[in-house]
């Protein structure tokens, strides 16, 4: 049965004569709302709330205060005032739609009230009923445009990606041919953590990040509002404020309509398994007993790690989460979500997210990261979600460089075996041995995330570097792949794009980035080395360096050519494992394979061979017939480079796709 508020719209509502509020706020005795006419302003007026029945504290002021700016203070309910540091303070409004904020730890946000007049024109989702026709580039919004080689001009972050002549933003995504942008954190965050080894006035010590920065935003303060510091009136000087003005609303969905012109879906990567938590953050500091779970001993729940997760299985808690992600595909037209944890978010409330989602866009995509307390793809399968796929990045690349090394590496991953690797190659199945996925429409396909080693560090560790992570003297020698280094890079690019299922590359894999850890002063003793975890850098060590392109431009040619060869060709993205057939080879790191395009809709079939072996080549005989060869050392073409009856060699580490129309 529904919720007595789940209709109920909450933060502040305008019409032309009035402004309400509307709070719930069950642990409070009573509310007051603080009107402000600017962010600095020190004596508000101040206005009581009327409590209801169900917990909504509520306020009608009888004129439009657009422009001004509000917060809200409480008295707590006898024994329920919250052990946070920060809970006698005013707090900006849960759902506020945009937040001026300080640059500091703590944020000290404001909610904006504002008229959004956006101009859309005919601006639209993107559609795509089949998921299995994108290829997704997961990036952070700054680092594709921040770097000087990017050559953006602008006055914002979110300017530079409107910039049609830089080399980054979205000309590169339009030349790379990508059709999906996968945004790290958009909802606002605290970009500032508390400055390291002193202790706040809040109790915190900061003994785990030298760099006191969150630069990937996986810790969100407010659900509905865009992040402030990359738009006009931003930056990131310590102490400044802003959000001012709503810049970082307009100058957001700008890039949004340019991206859907150019064809490309626009997918957010959201936060809600927990919230943030060091700033004056309403859900962690003020409302606790709503909104965070707690063990049977009262402590705060820590499967996130960050000791506050959320509590989602509370009815008011899962409408704020459905009732932002509609906020987000309304006001800003996003194509589908990421949700980070998302084994964290209770599985009674997969469905009503799904369902939240379907019912703005019956196209939109939902993708689980499937972990966070347990390892759940399966169920996410089971409730139509997709899923990223760890089982194929562990499978062809390994999950360790020093002891657990894959398929591109000629090793097998820890418990895994021939069958396994040839289920990874149709999507995973469940119906076959290691699989996951009741369809591969739910299998995400990847090798490389923000997460973690980028693949060309993975493969330097391991060929170059024999497992170690040495401090680098030389950085173009470094960039620069060795033969069988860029062969290695180009088997697992070959690997990714023949798979059925959805693809994702991560920004600057196509050229092997490197995430050489800059040198910071006395931040990090780690400089010089390759970095695992560059979550608290916005500095050369995230940002994307277009000249490195320079230094591995076979890569970057060869992952264009698959690219388009994976949008001309369904069999390759839809396939079902009763449409693809292995033929056998002594040796099982020898991979060779048909597809039969007939169920996708293809015109053609495909015949697929891989030689992961590093140290012999090998032979195969593809079947009776003309093929076309698409892709063959080194090479991949739409259009093709040869053609082919009979048998064909394949060099150590090399790979081919071919193909014959179907009579």
């Amino acid at each position: 049965m529904d919720s007595p508020y789940s209709s109920v719209q909450f933060g502040c509502i305008l019409t032309p004569e009035s402004t309400v509020f509307r709070l719930f706020f069950p642990e409070a005795g009573s509310v007051e709302c603080l009107i402000f006419s600017s962010y600095e302003e020190e004596s508000p007026v101040s206005f009581p709330m009327i409590p209801s029945a169900d917990d909504i504290w509520e306020l009608t002021v009888d004129r439009n205060l657009s422009g001004s700016w509000y917060q809200y203070r409480a008295e707590y309910k006898k024994d329920k005032m919250p052990a946070a540091p920060n809970a006698h303070e005013p707090f900006a409004d849960p759902c506020s739609r945009h937040v001026t904020v300080r640059n500091n730890h703590r944020q000290e946000a404001k909610t904006l009230i504002f008229e959004d007049r956006y101009d859309w024109k005919d601006d639209t989702f993107i559609t795509v009923p089949d998921p299995r026709d994108l290829i997704i580039y997961e990036t952070h919004i700054k680092d594709l445009v921040a770097h000087p080689s990017s050559g953006a001009t602008g006055r914002s972050i979110y300017k530079k990606w409107m910039d049609p002549d830089q080399a980054g933003g979205i000309p590169y995504l339009k030349k790379l041919g990508v059709n999906a942008v996968e945004f790290l954190p958009l909802q606002k965050f605290p970009p500032f953590e508390p400055p390291f080894g002193k202790t706040t006035q809040e109790g915190y010590r900061n003994t785990w990040n030298t760099y006191s920065r969150n630069h990937w935003g996986y810790m969100t303060s407010f659900f509905f509002a865009p992040e402030t510091a990359y738009a006009s009136g931003g930056g990131l000087e310590k102490g400044a404020v802003t959000g001012r003005s709503i810049a970082a609303v307009t100058e957001l969905k700008d890039i949004v309509r340019e991206l859907h012109r150019n064809d490309i879906a626009v997918i957010m990567d959201v936060v809600y398994n927990h919230t943030s938590l060091f700033d004056v953050n309403p859900l962690c500091h003020h409302m606790p007993d709503t909104f965070l779970r707690k063990t049977k001993e009262g402590q705060l729940m820590n499967r996130s790690g960050t000791g506050n997760e959320i509590r989602t299985e509370h009815p008011a808690v899962i409408k704020l989460i459905t009732d932002s992600i509609k906020h987000w595909m309304n006001e800003y037209h996003i194509d589908g979500f990421r949700f980070d944890l998302a084994g964290l978010i209770d599985e009674k409330s997969w469905d009503k997210i799904r369902d939240s989602v379907l019912s703005v866009n019956p196209d939109a995509l939902l993708i689980a990261e499937p972990w966070g307390g347990r390892y759940v793809p399966a169920l996410f399968s089971n409730h139509e979600w997709a899923s990223w796929n760890d089982r194929f990045r562990n499978g062809i690349k390994g999950s360790s460089p020093h002891d657990d090394r894959g398929f591109i590496f000629s090793g097998w991953h820890h418990g895994s075996n021939r069958k396994h690797l040839e289920n990874w190659f149709t999507g995973t199945h469940r119906d076959l041995e290691g699989g996951l996925f009741r369809s591969n429409l739910h299998c995400v396909n990847y090798l490389e995330s923000h997460d973690g080693y980028t693949l060309g560090d993975y493969i330097r560790i391991c060929s170059r570097y024999n497992g170690e992570n040495p401090v680098i003297q030389d950085r173009d020698r470094h960039m620069k792949l060795t033969a069988g280094e860029l062969r290695t890079a180009m088997l697992g690019a070959f690997c990714l794009m023949v798979t059925p299922g959805i693809a994702m590359i991560h920004a600057g894999q196509e050229f092997a980035r490197s995430k050489l850890i800059v040198d910071a002063g006395d931040a990090d003793s780690e400089t010089g080395r390759m970095d695992y975890n560059s979550y608290n850098k916005d500095n050369e060590t995230n940002w994307i360096n277009f000249d490195d392109l320079s230094e591995n431009t076979r890569l970057y040619r060869y992952y264009r050519g698959l690219i388009d060869i994976r949008k001309e060709s369904p069999a390759l993205r839809k396939s079902g494992w009763p449409d693809i057939r292995f033929d056998y080879f002594t040796d099982p790191l020898h991979v060779c394979y048909t597809v039969c395009g007939l169920d996708s809709g293809d015109i053609y079939d495909y015949y697929i061979a891989i030689n992961a072996v590093q140290d012999r080549s090998m032979e195969f005989h593809a079947p009776e017939g003309l093929w076309e060869v698409l892709v063959n050392n080194g090479i991949a073409s739409a259009s093709p480079i040869e053609f082919l009856t009979g048998s064909m060699g394949l060099p150590a580490g090399g790979s081919a796709l071919l193909r014959r129309l179907r009579h």
